[in-house]
């Protein structure tokens, strides 16, 4: 099974908007499950996922949950859900948490795509 890794890192709307839709789209597609995906969120992108404080982030937030709710493997770094106090939150919704550190050298293991927005 091949694996693709949507790797999130701005915060800009249309990133915010695009790799979530995108994730769930393939998740959802006939045929999708031959290619595991999971959704890695770092940087700039996880702030606004322990910030929901504008509408734009709050509609992300959302599609977050939903594809955690679905099923979607979706991962953040663990050194910046505790910088943000968001730890414990993160792990509540359902995210994985772990070191980007460790993330990268695992998608490369994996042989995984990986697709960064």
């Amino acid at each position: 099974m091949s694996k693709l890794v949507l790797h999130l890192f701005h915060d800009d709307g249309a990133s915010l908007s695009t790799a979530p839709a995108l994730a769930e789209r393939m998740h959802q597609a006939p045929g999708g499950s031959a290619t595991a995906l999971e959704l890695y969120i770092f940087g700039p992108a996880e702030g606004a996922l322990a910030t929901p404080d504008q509408l734009e982030r709050k509609a992300f937030n959302a599609q977050i949950d939903s594809l955690v709710q679905q099923g979607v493997h979706v991962t953040t770094c663990i050194g910046l859900a505790q910088k943000f106090g968001a730890e414990a939150a993160f792990r509540a919704r359902g995210i994985t948490l772990e070191s980007a550190a460790l993330a990268f050298p695992r998608f490369a293991a994996e042989a995984a795509t990986v697709i960064s927005f």
